[in-house]
């Protein structure tokens, strides 16, 4: 299978194209979602032991959602200094340790997203966290022990992948 023609769609916050993928003699329409490259990360907090995640209302399942801080890489930037900026913005922590977890395509049948995901340790708050009002972000930050992050039930893939990492870590 290859892509043979590709059209934007819709380019707005994020873009949507119109592909044809040459399948043997079949030419096959799809649409891709392509809403960039993004980073996560599961934090600890050394100091405590807690983890930090973020609550914030996410329009893909129409409710509020626990999760890893999170966000986009900006062109040009590298995933790691995404990901210092994010825990930052969102949680309000300088990072002292981040090491990548795994590179993933989370919904590959429909969607171009490549989310890379770290685990990252702070120490020191050095702001207020919640996300940038620039960015109409309202995010609140939840701290869990190590059990009650392990005992947890998330619906969110990324964060899943993470928290059964640092299960297996145990």
């Amino acid at each position: 299978m290859r892509i043979i023609y590709r059209k934007t769609a819709y380019d707005g916050h994020y873009k949507l194209s119109q592909l044809q993928v040459q399948d043997g003699e079949k030419v096959l329409k799809r649409e891709r979602f392509e809403p960039g490259t993004a980073v996560a990360a599961l934090v600890r907090h050394t100091g405590s032991g807690q983890y930090l995640l973020a609550r914030q209302y996410r329009v893909g399942a129409e409710k509020e959602l626990l999760e890893l801080a999170a966000g986009m890489v900006d062109e040009g930037e590298e995933p790691a200094t995404a990901m210092r900026r994010e825990i930052q913005e969102e949680l309000g922590y300088e990072v002292d340790h981040l090491e990548q977890i795994a590179r993933v395509f989370p919904s590959p049948g429909n969607s171009a997203e490549i989310i890379t995901v770290f685990y990252a340790e702070v120490s020191r708050q050095s702001g207020p966290g919640g996300g940038l009002a620039s960015e109409d972000e309202r995010i609140e930050t939840v701290k869990f022990s190590a059990d009650e992050l392990f005992a947890a039930d998330f619906e969110d893939a990324k964060t899943l992948i993470a928290v059964q990492w640092a299960r297996l870590r145990k």
